[in-house]
Order: C-alpha cells, then sequence, then structure tokens
C-alpha cells in the first residue's frame, strides 16, 4: 500500500471508528478555556487554522483526549520553541496535500511541465502534551456565561459528606486511585449546573472502587479494555441511580457516547453483564449514601 494509499486509509479508519462510538468530537461537557477561544478549528503553531479533514482528526483526538487547548506543533516546531513532547505521549495524525512540478513528454515527443498531486500524514502533538512552551501557549481564559451559574445546597451537602478528596481546576475530570483523589473542572465551566453535579457523581462512583472501601475490580487493565469497559458502565449507571435518587435531570453526558461501542461489546460477549454492572452500580450508590448523616 502506497503512502497516500495508507493515509486515506487511516484517517477513514479513524473517522468511521468514532462514529461507529458515537463521538461527536464537537461537543464536551464543560467548555474550553483557553485564551486561544473555546473549541472551534484547530490551530497551527502560528495561529493558522487547519482545514479540511484535518479539522475532524483533531477534533476527534481532542475530544478523546479532553484537550482544552485548540494549538497543535509538530516535535520540531515543539523543540524550536524551547518545549518538549512528554515521554509517552503519543501524536495525531494530519495530513499535507500539495502538488510538485515534473517535467514529461508529451504525445509528441515535446517537454512539458506537469503538476502532480501528492499526500503525506505527519505527527502533530497538543500543547497540553508539551512541556516548557512560553507562557502564552498555556494561557487560560475563563469561559463566558450569560448568567451565572450558582450552587445547589442539598448536592453540597451531598457529595462534602462523602468526605472525598475532591480537586478543581483544569479541563478534565477523572478519578486517580493510585493517589485517591477526584479532579474535577471549575463549575464555571460546565454549560449548566446540572452537567456539572451528573459528572462528580459518575467520578465519585469510580472513587468508591479503591481498596479501601468497595475495593471493584473488574479486569481493568488498560484503557479500552473490557474492564475499563465494565467500570465506565458502572459509574455511568451508578451516576444513574445517584442522580435520580437526588432529583437531578442532566442533559446526557456527550463524552459517555464515546464509550457505547466498547459497552455494546462487553454486552454481547457476556449476557450477564449488565447484571453485574447494574448490582456493582448500586452498591456504589449505596455506599455513597451511606456516607450520609443520620436523619
Amino acid at each position: 500500500m502506497s503512502e497516500k494509499q495508507d493515509v486515506y486509509s487511516r484517517i477513514t479508519d479513524r473517522i468511521v471508528a468514532d462514529l461507529e462510538k458515537g463521538i461527536k468530537p464537537w461537543l464536551q461537557p464543560w467548555r474550553a478555556s483557553h485564551a486561544a477561544g473555546p473549541v472551534s478549528r484547530p490551530l497551527r503553531s502560528v495561529g493558522i487554522p487547519y482545514q479540511g479533514v484535518n479539522i475532524l482528526m483533531l477534533w476527534a483526538t481532542a475530544m478523546e483526549k479532553n484537550y482544552a487547548c485548540p494549538i497543535w506543533l509538530t516535535y520540531k516546531q515543539a523543540q524550536e520553541l524551547g518545549g518538549q513532547v512528554r515521554g509517552g505521549e503519543k501524536g495525531a495524525l494530519v495530513v499535507y496535500a500539495n502538488t510538485y512540478k515534473k517535467t514529461t513528454k508529451d504525445e509528441n515527443g515535446e517537454e512539458v511541465e506537469a503538476a502532480i498531486p501528492f499526500m503525506k500524514g505527519y505527527t502533530v502533538f497538543n500543547v497540553e502534551q508539551i512541556d516548557r512552551l512560553p507562557a502564552h501557549y498555556y494561557a487560560q481564559a475563563m469561559p463566558v456565561h450569560d448568567a451565572p451559574l450558582e450552587r445547589i445546597n442539598h448536592l453540597e451537602t451531598f457529595f462534602t459528606a462523602t468526605k472525598a478528596d475532591i480537586r478543581h481546576g483544569g479541563n478534565r475530570a477523572y478519578y486517580r486511585i493510585d493517589a485517591d483523589f477526584v479532579q474535577m473542572p471549575e463549575l464555571k465551566a460546565f454549560r449548566e449546573v446540572e452537567g456539572y453535579y451528573a459528572t462528580a457523581a459518575h467520578e465519585l462512583c469510580h472513587w468508591t472502587r479503591h481498596p479501601s472501601r468497595l475495593d471493584r475490580d473488574l479486569g481493568r487493565k488498560r484503557f479500552a479494555d473490557a474492564g475499563y469497559a465494565m467500570e465506565e458502565l458502572v459509574a455511568e449507571i451508578g451516576s444513574a441511580f445517584l442522580c435520580a435518587d437526588l432529583g437531578l435531570t442532566p442533559e446526557p453526558r456527550e463524552d459517555h457516547a464515546a464509550y457505547i461501542g466498547s459497552w455494546l461489546k462487553v454486552l454481547k460477549n457476556d449476557k450477564r453483564a449488565i447484571f453485574s454492572a447494574a448490582g456493582h452500580a448500586q452498591k456504589a450508590a449505596d455506599y455513597l449514601h451511606g456516607l450520609q448523616p443520620s436523619p
């Protein structure tokens, strides 16, 4: 397979795979807060927007990795700016298309100059994968809302009573089991207040899997394996249980669509999986309820 055909295949396969998983890379549950602007066109190192299929490819990667910064650099560009791509980071595929001049002979034997199209792929890295760049590459801007979001007292009381280590900042929501803390974006980074609390509920369900709590091990060994999909399914269902219990009706989080494909695979391979996931989810919700003060 030629390099051009390989690039076509890699891009097409990626887009098809993302669509099959329900990924909508232009949507996320909170707003990007980089000074370069909200999620829009990805930008080159000098601020020029990418075009065409590269937009879709970089949007998809930004959604998958939860990058807030829209700026992408090659390894060489990062080095020229004094930066260094962190070890182990994987870049995103983009393509460069152009033509080159080639002198050939026509049917009469006359020399003519022809423009030959070509396309090649190359790798770029998001600014969030690179250390030691000039400060303006990391500059943040506060999201703008039509009206300020206000915290909901009974939900604040519920989450505070768990005594979980919940930290705020950045543009990602996740639970780190090794350090045992939940990371959340600031409330003002969300489009709606319900999305904040639903996200917190999801991550606190992950928090219950710690060995000192429910010690839940579903065989998760690496990102996107069956154990990972099951744990995400447990947190998704557990969050739904909690939201129902707490009278919370948020809009569905768009990023959860990314898990649909892996969930379907797990459920198709094991007809008992949904029962197991629901059971673990109920235990997670019950555990969090059990941390509340007695009436």
